[in-house]
């Protein structure tokens, strides 16, 4: 049985409030769990210390037996200083795609065009 570490959603609507819970990962996101380690409210302040509670004996003792966290749930426990998260990297995220390419060209051609002309 694969566990996760991972949020289920609680609250009213257009007010979320997440437990972090262990669960079967076949289990549902909202269904049930093993056990509740902590919790996340995203109202409170990002400096807020309530925003993010944790069971730091629970989680280690859960990641210990091979419990995988989410990695939403990864950086929190990252933050908290249980587990590394590892940074990502795509450099290749931030070009442009293949008809932007098509229409930085064609403006840099028409551009071109006028200069040429007024040259000639």
């Amino acid at each position: 049985m694969s566990l996760k570490i991972r949020l289920t959603r609680g609250g009213a609507k257009k007010r979320p409030y997440y437990r972090i819970v262990v669960a079967d990962a076949r289990s549902p996101r909202d269904g049930r769990f093993i056990d509740k380690v902590g919790a996340y409210d995203p109202m409170k302040a990002k400096d807020d210390p309530a925003r993010v509670v944790l069971d730091t004996d629970k989680i280690q003792s859960w990641l210990a037996k091979g419990a995988q966290p989410t990695d939403r749930v990864l950086r929190f426990l990252d933050q908290a200083g249980l587990a590394k998260r590892p940074t990502r990297n795509n450099p290749q995220k931030a070009e442009p795609g293949e008809k932007s390419k098509e229409r930085a060209a064609k403006r840099a051609e028409k551009a071109a065009a006028p200069a040429e002309d007024a040259a000639a």
